[in-house]
């Protein structure tokens, strides 16, 4: 085991934006600091070693070419030229001795793109410490993650532990690079692999940093055997609360959580942290904060085992604090060590108690067909629990729940806020026999359905109709605009899958709004790579082709007249637009000094959104807390460009709302 003192040494340091002075909006501070200054001999060293590493990548690129099964190790090698190259090229490097490791690490790229270029790649049967990387769907971008892969890895089915990082200001790609090769972390239990989330830099795991984890276990299970039903979802401080969200959002997943301090939810956190006043927060932001609200979704936890972490004089005890309150009203009682005496750190006797609580959770593994299901949620970008999947609410951001229980001879059912769901069972699921019709009882009505099939699965679809429930051949009514998992808002919905930013061409209706589209499209791209670490796609509106349309979400910039893609849109969404006014909600502004910002279902292609003139929906007033970063913004918008864009707003927000459940306004505040 590693000294105490090593051990302490890699905790997470406390956050660096806590506090009254960082809710002054006028005086927001730079997240990533600027760097150190890099000697130019060094610079130019650094420089020339680059070129020479893009080129043994481009040359490993074409052995890649000749064999595709070599495309998931190629961002093995370019995540090294990504860390150096983007430290040098945006002034990221944040301490003199990073210039050390950028050269290590070039070294490394140049050992591994040497390798792959003869189709070798011996790091993927490394034990210890393994630096690998994945290209995203959603922009695709080279994203970093950390294996830790014990001696005792065989090859056989093993648990894996995720550890999400505490909060770091400075973790640019080559710092995380850096850590992921010289430093275990915080955790090693005996014959588990753990993967390390770069988690898109210091997002606390959202949005796009949510699917970071998901696509770097992916990626990890194509190299090494992972046990589906012993995966653990850990982490301290802003992983903790990273952990607390994974754990309630993604219940079905897990085998077993572990969240350590950190925050989960927005407004008591803001109020202790902060002293921020968040009583003049609109509406539609608070319900926003539902989706990330650990203790929104509590009753999710029956489903996860949990062992949270806390240590006794540490004000982010809170999160556990009040996650058991929540987790009370559930009638479920939260098993919290408690670190004796213990500031912001992870006390080491409680870390040996923790081991040995997960060891006797993970060694029964999860359970994949449980007999009771217990659900919440508040959009349907969560969806499933286990067997049970909500098709579609009654509506949007308001409490949905769903108890049901396996009987003899069927399921029985309560609903709030339903109007469609599925029980799904994959081949080997169902537990009911195949030879009796079942039952379900649902709300109180009792309903004869299919039956499993031979395979031992089972799929039935009901939906709510004039008050009345019934089995339907399909989850959803074909060709209904209607709000469904992965289409159902808001804004910020539309950058966790993958997207495109569509440039406009032509000439804007008037000076003032085209000004202010070329402002914040400039602004999104910068923005995006500086807090989710990946170039912005982005293509001209002519040049967008069929595959475009059909794969991605499209975020058009600009107006029905510079906007070529826009221009053909404008007709089927629910606002009107032209030179002299803007129609959103049943009312009219002037269209030279308005402009929306909405999410809506692209005509084009049902399954995929528009966005018009937003990217992700806070600004770097939110990056100073990491409670902040919720949307800020909800379906539609209407922007007053009187006021300038700042640090918290694009302008002035003249209405927002959300769209109903068929997509249409209904109402603003």
């Amino acid at each position: 085991m590693r000294p105490l003192a090593l051990l302490l040494s890699l905790l997470p340091a406390l956050a660096l934006a806590d506090g009254p002075k960082d809710n002054i909006a006028s005086a927001v501070r730079p997240i990533p600091p600027p760097g150190v200054q890099v000697p130019k001999a060094e610079a130019d060293k650094l420089d020339a070693a680059l070129k020479g590493l893009r080129a043994a990548i481009d040359e490993a690129a074409k052995a890649q070419a000749k064999n595709p099964m070599l495309a998931d190790l190629l961002p093995d090698v370019e995540i090294y030229h990504k860390a150096v190259d983007w430290a040098l090229r945006y002034g990221e490097f944040h301490k003199a001795a990073e210039i050390k490791s950028a050269h290590e690490q070039i070294a490394e790229g140049l050992a591994r793109a040497a390798e792959l270029k003869v189709g070798k790649h011996s790091w993927t049967s490394r034990k210890g410490l393994v630096l690998r990387a994945y290209r995203s769907r959603i922009d695709g971008s080279v994203q970093p993650y950390g294996m830790v892969i014990p001696e005792s890895y065989s090859g056989a089915p093993s648990r894996l532990d995720f550890w999400c990082h505490g909060r770091g200001e400075t973790l640019s790609e080559l710092a995380f690079v850096e850590q992921r090769s010289k430093q275990v972390g915080n955790i090693a239990p005996a014959n588990t692999l753990v993967l390390h989330p770069y988690g898109r830099y210091c997002c606390a795991n959202k949005f796009a940093g949510e699917v970071d984890l998901f696509e770097a276990l992916e990626h990890a299970q194509k190299f090494y055997a992972i046990d589906p039903n012993r995966l653990v979802i850990r982490g301290f401080s802003m992983g903790g609360a990273a952990a607390w969200q994974f754990a309630v959002n993604h219940a079905q997943r897990w085998c077993a959580a572990n969240p350590g301090a950190g925050f989960a939810e927005t407004p008591e956190f803001l109020k202790v942290f902060q002293s921020e006043d968040v009583s003049s927060i609109p509406d539609y932001q608070k319900k926003l904060w539902h989706w990330y609200n650990a203790t929104d979704s509590a009753l999710n936890l029956f489903h996860v085992p949990t062992v949270a972490y806390s240590g006794e004089v540490d004000k982010q005890k809170q999160a556990a604090d009040i996650m058991e309150q929540y987790l009370r009203m559930e009638n479920i009682e939260l098993t919290h060590i408690i670190g004796p005496q213990t500031a912001h750190k992870i006390h080491p006797e409680s870390l040996v108690e923790i081991e040995k609580r997960l060891a006797a959770i993970t060694a029964l593994g999860a359970e994949s067909t449980p007999r009771e299901v217990h659900f919440s949620t508040w959009f349907l970008r969560y969806h499933r629990m286990h067997w049970l999947v909500v098709d579609e609410l009654r509506e949007h951001w308001q409490r949905t729940r769903v108890h049901a229980k396996l009987t003899g001879k069927g399921v029985e059912i309560r609903t709030q806020n339903v109007a469609a769901l599925s029980i799904d069972m994959p081949a080997g699921h169902c537990p009911l026999s195949v030879r009796e019709k079942p039952s379900i009882t649902i709300d109180g009505s009792t309903l004869e359905v299919v039956r499993p099939k031979t395979d031992r699965s089972w799929s039935v679809h009901l939906r709510l109709k004039d008050g009345v429930w019934t089995q339907t051949l399909e989850a959803h009514a074909k060709d209904s605009l209607v709000k469904r998992h992965g289409l159902s808002g808001p804004i910020d919905d539309a950058f966790m899958d993958r997207f495109l930013m569509v440039r406009p061409s032509g000439k804007p209706l008037n000076e003032a709004l085209g000004r202010w589209c070329q402002s914040e499209m400039d602004r999104a791209g910068r923005e995006w790579r500086r807090q989710f670490r990946g170039d912005a796609p982005i293509k001209d509106d002519k040049a967008v082709s069929a595959e475009d349309i059909a794969n991605s979400n499209l975020v058009l910039w600009g107006d029905p007249q510079s906007n070529a893609v826009l221009a053909r849109l404008i007709k089927q969404l629910p606002i009107g637009w032209d030179a002299k006014a803007l129609q959103v909600n049943g009312r009219s502004h002037d269209a030279a000094m308005h402009a929306p910002v909405l999410i809506y279902p692209n005509p084009l292609n049902p399954s995929r959104y528009i966005v018009i003139n937003s990217s992700f929906t806070y600004r770097e007033y939110d990056y100073l807390n990491n409670a902040r970063q919720i949307p800020k913004l909800p379906d539609w918008a209407v922007i007053g460009l009187s006021k300038a864009p700042d640090a918290i707003s694009p302008g002035a927000i003249v209405d927002a709302g959300f769209f109903n459940e068929q997509w249409q306004p209904k109402g603003g505040h």
